[in-house]
Formats: C-alpha cells, sequence, structure tokens
C-alpha cells in the first residue's frame, strides 16, 4: 500500500518547528526582541536621514549588487532522516510528491525576503541612480532569477558526481553577478536579451551531468546540517539538544593552532582551533570576511563603511563565540584533567585570539583615506578592538551564568 507522502512532509515538518518553538520563548527572554526593536528604530532614523542628504557618490548600483547577489542562494529541507533509505526507498518513484513541498517552501520564503530587501532600498536607489530602471520589471527579473537558480540549486543536490556539483554551484554564483549587473548598468533592451539567453544555456547545461532521481544520502547530510544549523543558532540565546554538524578538511587552514603547545594548559584550546576549522562557522566567517572586505571598501569613505565595519565584526564574533556549543557535553572533558576554569580561559584567549586578527583585516580598507582623516582611521580601529572585548566579557559573563566556572565532580 502506497504512502501519502505529502502528508508525511508536513507531519515531519510541524515535528521539527514543534521541537524549535518552545525554546523562542526563552530567545525572547534573553532581551532580543528589545535589542531588535531599538536596531529597527535606529536604523529607521538612520535610512530616513540617508535618504534626505543622500552622498552625491554614493555606489548605490554596487549596493543593489550585493544586496541582489544572494538571489543565487538555494536551500531546501526535507526532513528526510537515515531510515528513509530502507522504508522509503520502494516508493523513490512517488517521491516528487514529498518534494514538492520543499520546492516550494524553499523559493516562496526567499522571494519574500528578497522583495522586502529590494522595496526597502528601492526609495535610496531611485533618488541615487541617474538611469534608474522600473520598479515592477525589476521586481519580476529578481523572482523570475529567483526561481531560475533555485531550480539549479535543486539539480545540484541530485547530481552523482560530487566535482560536478561543486562546479555548477560556483557557476550560479557567477551567473547571478552577471546577469544582475547586467540589468543595473545596462538598458533594458541591451541586458534582456543577455539575461534570457544566459538563463536558457544554464537550464540546458543542467542537463548534461548524471543525476540520481533521489540522492539519498546527499539529501540526508544536507538535512542533518540545515537542522543543526537552527538548533545551534538557538543556542547562542539558550541551551539547546546538540545535533549532527558537517565536518570538513581545510587542510588549506591546518597550520592554525598547530603552535599551541601540547600540554595541560593548551589542550582544549587546541582542540577550540581544529574544531573551528573543521566545522560549519569556519566557513561562515570566510565568507562574511570577503563579502565585509568588498562592501566597507565600496563605503569606507562615509561613517556607513564605520557602522558596516562595526557590524561585521560583531557578526564574525557570533561565528566564532558559537564554539563554546560544541564540546560542553562532551564525556572526554570529563576524562581528561583539564579543569573547568581553565577551559574558560582558553575559551575566552580563543575567541580574542580569532576576533581580534579579523578586526584588523576588516579594518585595512580605510588605509586608502590616506592621511587625510588619519584620526578618524584609527578610532575606526579602535572602536573595532571594543567590540572584540565586549564579545569577550559577554562571553564571560555567559560562562558564569551556565555556572561552568565550577569544577564538575
Amino acid at each position: 500500500m502506497s504512502m501519502d507522502l505529502q502528508r508525511l512532509h508536513k507531519e515531519r515538518r510541524l515535528a521539527f518547528w514543534g521541537q524549535v518553538l518552545p525554546y523562542l520563548g526563552y530567545v525572547i527572554q534573553s532581551g532580543l526582541a528589545v535589542v531588535f526593536g531599538f536596531a529597527l528604530i535606529a536604523f529607521a532614523a538612520w535610512y530616513t536621514s540617508l535618504l534626505m542628504h543622500i552622498p552625491p557618490d554614493l555606489p548605490i548600483r554596487w549596493i543593489m549588487l550585493i544586496v541582489a547577489i544572494p538571489i543565487a542562494h538555494a536551500s531546501f529541507r526535507t526532513y528526510l532522516n537515515a531510515a528513509d533509505i530502507v522504508f522509503l526507498r520502494p516508493q523513490e518513484y512517488a517521491m516528487p510528491q514529498y518534494f514538492k513541498a520543499s520546492r516550494i517552501r524553499g523559493v516562496v520564503y526567499k522571494i519574500f525576503g528578497l522583495l522586502l530587501l529590494s522595496m526597502i532600498l528601492w526609495p535610496l536607489y531611485i533618488r541615487s541612480d541617474a538611469a534608474p530602471k522600473p520598479l515592477l520589471l525589476t521586481l519580476l527579473l529578481f523572482v523570475l532569477l529567483k526561481v531560475l537558480f533555485s531550480y539549479g540549486g535543486w539539480q545540484e543536490l541530485r547530481m552523482v558526481s560530487v566535482g560536478g556539483s561543486i562546479g555548477y554551484r560556483l557557476l550560479r554564483w557567477v551567473l547571478a553577478v552577471l546577469m544582475v549587473a547586467a540589468w543595473l548598468w545596462q538598458p533594458p533592451l541591451h541586458s534582456l536579451p543577455f539575461i534570457v539567453l544566459v538563463g536558457v544555456v544554464y537550464v540546458l547545461v543542467l542537463r548534461l551531468p548524471v543525476k540520481l532521481l533521489v540522492a539519498w544520502e546527499k539529501l540526508i547530510r544536507t538535512e542533518a546540517m540545515q537542522a543543526a544549523r537552527v538548533m545551534r543558532t538557538l543556542g547562542w540565546f539558550v541551551d539547546v539538544p546538540a545535533l549532527t554538524q558537517r565536518v570538513t578538511p581545510r587542510r588549506w587552514l591546518s597550520w592554525l593552532g598547530g603552535n599551541i603547545p601540547w600540554n595541560r594548559k593548551g589542550a582544549y584550546r587546541y582542540l577550540l582551533f581544529k574544531t573551528f576549522l573543521r566545522t560549519e562557522p569556519a566557513g561562515i566567517v570566510i565568507r562574511l570576511g570577503i563579502l565585509g572586505l568588498l562592501i566597507i571598501y565600496i563605503t569606507h569613505a562615509s561613517w556607513i563603511g564605520i557602522a558596516v565595519y562595526l557590524f561585521f565584526i560583531f557578526l564574525i564574533g557570533v561565528q566564532i563565540t558559537s564554539l563554546r556549543q560544541y564540546h560542553r557535553d562532551s564525556l572526554w572533558l570529563q576524562l581528561y584533567p583539564i579543569p573547568a576554569h581553565s577551559r574558560r580561559a582558553s575559551f575566552l584567549d580563543f575567541v580574542v585570539r580569532l576576533t581580534l586578527p579579523a578586526a584588523v583585516v576588516l579594518w585595512l580598507p580605510f588605509l586608502a583615506k590616506g592621511t587625510e582623516d588619519l584620526l578618524s582611521t584609527l578610532l575606526t580601529l579602535v572602536g573595532g578592538v571594543l567590540v572584540v572585548f565586549l564579545l569577550r566579557g559577554t562571553q564571560a559573563k555567559k560562562w558564569r551564568l551556565d555556572g561552568q566556572d565550577e569544577e564538575e565532580v
């Protein structure tokens, strides 16, 4: 007897988010709602002031391009688990019914976010650009491109070749940059034929790789990583169960932490470094660093660049401090002779050792101003260092509140 696969997907989705919802109350109680409210008010005031006093040299097309680049992002929640290889495989021919909701939800929510960002940025765009594009046509193009690249992302999940999947993922992002840039910089009569031609060729090229009807192992592994990402985000505010983490061997970064002395004092710091290098936060930090350098370089001449600089230090610090949750329930930490206060000191040292160099690297674009505003450039670096040590102080407080300074019996 065949199973109602659409109903199964809905039940699994409700079950997962039913586990997450109870934690949201604790997240709100942590003060996030108040901080978000103040941030929203501050952003509204700043944006209103910016609209009234727009800098004449504002690189609005580059800003629009950066905001629109995530149009290439594609992710899908399938809620599959390891047992499905056995129990759902007999119905593999009918699995498109199961994945239908995943594909729709994977596109609709992202389209809503993209449209929201575009509408927020649009008043600045039409006041700054010498030849702005029509609003409705731009939004329609962004929606169609989002659907196109989501289709490409789903095809990548079905590809047999791992290298081919990585290559097509890179192609997806490159095409997104080219197509959006063509729309922003070229007249519609020139850019639209180019975009249509590239889109058709992209769809045809997606047909070339060998694909599976259902790539069970890849989909299950991807789902485990996405579920872990949700729980890790909640873990910034409240204790949550640890889920499977993705381990990525980054041999080109393996030298980091290699000079840490192999003794009781450095053991936990060594563990943190190696965990960071092989888990998802390292990849996120690298991407944030590249994006931050680009945006800061574009905006470094104004105070907007300073705000962006401090904001990216905070984002990178959040990713680095998430390592606090990774080994807190590890049995081996109870067996090895590493005191709890030593782990605390090692973790806080680890936060500074990683976040401080990131703050210095992100500050480098400000040197392009030369000596004309040297005091402001130096004070910007001082502000970045202060953010780093504020993050350290926040983590020290959280460690004390969690009772992790106490020795385990």
